[in-house]
């Protein structure tokens, strides 16, 4: 297959393939449409689809699709051959420019939200020119936005390529502020960390739960965990590492910039992380990633979990979002420099970022609100469920002699000094890190940790874009036309600081004090679950935010509450209901046939020696009996109380019952069925046990 050099992007029609297959002037007019958002002419798209057929074609492929992510949380594709009948019976293979441009999927199939009407079923997806089309298997994938007849956007990049817009316009009047005329572009850019668990699929086929849902919803503690901290970064077992390098493969033919792989905390936890793109991109290459990791694992005989908590007790996979902002000079807006006290434009593009984080908390956790996160979401693994930001003692330093007008003292640097002559001797970074804040400024980029591994990518960075804009939109009123800019804009600054600092926490995200002093002395937000979050993205300040900036309509945010919280009523209503199918049909027949089996072996042993008391068996089977009981009693509450849902007035009410009825029910026949699980034999018990999903990789 030659070098990675030789093959990487082979299978995309990227710049180096545009130039080389298309003429100076389509190229030329193309490039165009991408960099500065022109509009596309006809004549160009009909020669890109010509260039773009006959080398999907050379390459193997016969079909195209018009690649997109409706509001499903996973891509959707609708495959047409290129093959046009020719006068003679054969067929010649044809694409043209309007079949490019645009194609007519069934959007009424698709989640809507109340947007569409079963019967509306017209919907149009559009070349998105900014992402490049790429082959899978023998397919033209090209991808597109999604709407409705209406003009709905339908989809998650939609509203995503309006955000990124909202926010080049408005950093850009704050770049002109600066005297810098020359920037045409400001983009945002994305390097999501994405893990994962890694499981043996014959494990996987025997467990009803993991197949229905992906994640456990039974399993009693092994008797070693991750306490031991022995599998984080730790040798990649054969297995592992064989697929580990068929996913760099296959990823890299697609031009996806995987660059760091090693094994996580939780035993079977992995992570990838690729090198940073234009969001746009990095959503479109994320989802892609979490497409290939499962079919390169299927090929390996293994299972991709990508839940954010497929097992209680061990960590769950999150999918850190590290965002960025630069020019198309390629300047980082966000690159403090050598002395940040002096960089004024850093500083006001920093507390850009803090204001719009601290007005927008809501929004921020709105964004990662899942059935599947909330399990994740402060459970000393991952960040709180509350919001806040980590700066760091430099730039806390730093901000605090602008709060107070005070001299900043300049952090030194310390050399390290490790003992042993032959080690390179190197400077301590002047912060540390916070693996523990949900908002974290790691050097020249934010990292946001709330995302659960299976979100897509898309959601965080709209509202994360549209936030910022909104605080540089009222920095740039502000400032445009003002007497004494230096004045004005110092103030400002220290005005946002001042405002805002109760954002600002350096401390350990996961102690429990800090929950108190967020609520209670500070007043951030504390949603723990999507049900309690999700009902603020329709707060007036939310829609009239997201709605000024053109990201959504008020229809389309109406649709998205619809949407998010039917998918957690059917995620949790799912789980439940597979909690009581295996409960009634695997667990209870197990425990009985064990329970039944040992009463044998006591009667067995009686008729030997009357005088035996057989006091352990008889301990056992009046345990087991208890809890098969017990069992039987969850199992009939859960079942009664999913029937009352169909009660409940409207989706909000119904995610509130299942918030305060549902899920104890769950936990409580999750308890009774896991205490049995340690008091049945293993041969009896129905199914792979934690111990052996979590170690059996051999």
């Amino acid at each position: 297959m030659g070098t990675v050099t030789d093959y990487f992007g082979s299978l995309v029609f990227d710049d180096r393939v545009m130039k080389a297959t298309l003429s100076a002037k389509v190229y030329a007019s193309l490039k165009k449409t991408i960099d500065e958002g022109t509009e596309l002419d006809i004549g160009v798209a009909n020669a890109v689809a010509t260039a773009m057929k006959d080398w999907a074609v050379s390459k193997g492929a016969t079909h195209y699709t018009h690649w997109f992510q409706p509001l499903t949380g996973i891509t959707a594709e609708k495959h047409d051959s290129f093959i046009t009948p020719s006068p003679d019976g054969g067929v010649i293979m044809e694409f043209s420019g309007k079949e490019l441009i645009k194609s007519e999927p069934d959007a009424s199939s698709f989640p809507s939200g109340g947007l569409r009407a079963t019967f509306e079923a017209r919907g149009y997806t559009a070349w998105d020119p900014t992402s490049y089309a790429f082959i899978k298997g023998k397919t033209l994938c090209i991808p597109t936005a999604f709407c409705s007849y209406g003009g709905h956007a339908l989809d998650k990049k939609t509203p995503l390529l309006r955000s990124m817009e909202a926010l080049n316009k408005q950093a850009l009047r704050i770049l002109r502020l600066f005297g810098n005329d020359s920037v045409k572009r400001v983009t945002s850019s994305v390097g999501p960390e994405q893990e994962y668990f890694l499981i043996t699929k014959e494990m996987y086929d025997q467990r009803p739960d993991l197949r229905f849902t992906g994640r456990t919803l039974f399993g009693a503690k092994p008797p070693k965990g991750q306490e031991m901290d022995d599998h984080y970064f730790g040798v990649i077992k054969p297995r592992v590492a064989a697929f580990m390098e068929e996913l760099n493969d296959e990823l890299w033919k697609l031009g996806i910039l995987a660059k760091t792989e090693h094994n996580e905390v939780a035993p079977a936890q992995h992570e990838l992380a690729p090198i940073y793109t234009t969001t746009n991109i990095a959503t479109d290459h994320n989802q892609l990633t979490m497409e290939v990791m499962q079919k390169v694992a299927s090929r390996h005989g293994l299972v991709c979990l990508l839940h954010e908590k497929p097992f209680a007790g061990v960590n769950g996979s999150g999918k850190h979002n590290n965002w960025s902002i630069a020019t198309d000079a390629g300047q980082n807006l966000l690159s403090p420099g050598a002395t940040p006290y002096e960089n004024a434009q850093f500083l006001l593009f920093l507390c850009a970022v803090i204001k719009a984080v601290d007005d927008y908390q809501d929004l921020l956790r709105i964004s990662v609100a899942t059935a599947g996160n909330d399990h994740r979401l402060g459970a000393n693994e991952a960040p709180p469920a509350v919001v806040s930001i980590f700066l760091g003692d430099e730039l806390n330093a730093v901000l605090e002699a602008i709060e107070t007008d005070t001299p900043y003292k300049g952090a030194e640097k310390t050399q390290m000094k490790l003992g042993v002559d032959v080690l390179p001797k190197f400077n301590r970074d002047t912060t540390d890190r916070n693996r523990t804040s949900p908002f974290a400024f790691t050097g020249n980029k934010f990292e946001f940790r709330m995302l659960g591994s299976s979100n897509s990518i898309a959601c965080a960075n709209i509202m994360l874009n549209t936030a910022v804009a909104e605080s540089l939109k009222i920095y740039a009123d502000r400032l445009e036309g003002v007497e004494d800019f230096e004045t004005a804009l110092h103030e400002m600054i220290q005005k946002t600081i001042k405002d805002h600092k109760h954002i600002i926490f350096n401390g350990n995200g996961y102690d429990e004090s800090w929950i108190k002093e967020a609520t209670e002395k500070r007043g951030l937000l504390n949603y723990r679950t999507t049900a309690d979050c999700m009902p603020h993205l329709l707060d007036k300040k939310n829609v009239d935010m997201l709605t000024s900036h053109g990201v959504f309509t008020e229809a389309e945010l109406k649709s998205r509450y619809e949407i998010m919280l039917e998918n957690y009523c059917k995620t949790i209503i799912i789980e439940a209901n597979t909690m009581v199918d295996m409960a009634k049909t695997q667990i209870a027949p197990a425990i009985e046939s064990y329970a039944a089996d040992i009463a044998k072996a006591a009667a067995a042993k009686k008729s030997l020696d009357s005088a035996l008391t057989c006091s352990y068996e008889t301990g056992v089977v009046r345990k087991l009996s208890a809890l098969t009981d017990r069992i039987a009693s969850k199992a009939e509450e859960l079942e009664t109380a999913l029937i009352s849902l169909c009660d409940a007035e409207d989706i909000g009410a119904e995610s509130i019952m299942i918030r305060d009825t549902v899920l104890g029910l769950m936990g409580e026949l999750r308890v009774a069925c896991d205490e049995a699980e340690t008091l049945t034999a293993k041969t009896y018990w129905p199914m792979p046990t934690y111990a052996d999903l979590l170690f059996g990789m051999k």
